[in-house]
């Protein structure tokens, strides 16, 4: 088994109830148990600002379903939820992104881990660190101290 985390968001429909569905999605994956769920918070858009909030969250996992196979699983789950890719950073009914792996440094044509961007994402930062403080960054600032660095203004925690 190896722990996972996955980042959530949506703001397209109903996009509180798409997260949650999402991690009903991911706890029911083969081989693979929710251990953590992050808070909701409602975040401003990023990237393409002409777009409505997102709601995201974090969920750590622990699978064993390879990066590469849980990773198609997400893409499944998004597809499922009537994901279409047609703006990068543009509105979506469901974006999952693999974050992290323990022990796992990947940088293929598919796959980067750990994710590129996540230490500079208050929307990823901030739910990952309600379950994952202390965890290091590219063996780096832990999520703790990188979220420090950054302005959370305009997130908020939602019920």
């Amino acid at each position: 088994m190896s722990l996972a985390y996955v980042a959530l968001g949506s703001n397209l429909g109903d996009p509180r109830q798409q997260v949650l569905d999402a991690v009903d999605a991911l706890a029911r994956l083969p081989g693979t148990s929710l251990r953590q769920r992050s808070s909701l918070y409602r975040t401003p858009p990023w990237g393409v600002l002409e777009q409505p909030p997102f709601i995201n969250a974090v969920v750590e996992l622990d699978t064993e379903l390879s990066p590469h196979g849980l990773l198609d699983a997400l893409l499944a789950i998004e597809q499922r939820a009537g994901r279409v890719r047609a703006e990068r950073n543009g509105p979506r009914t469901l974006d999952l992104d693999l974050l992290h792996v323990d022990g796992v440094q990947l940088d293929d044509p598919v796959l980067t881990l750990p994710h590129p961007r996540m230490g500079e994402r208050v929307f990823v930062l901030l739910p990952l660190c309600d379950i994952a403080p202390a965890l290091r960054l590219a063996g780096q600032a832990t999520v703790a101290e990188q979220l420090a660095r950054l302005d959370p203004s305009g997130c908020e925690r939602v019920a």
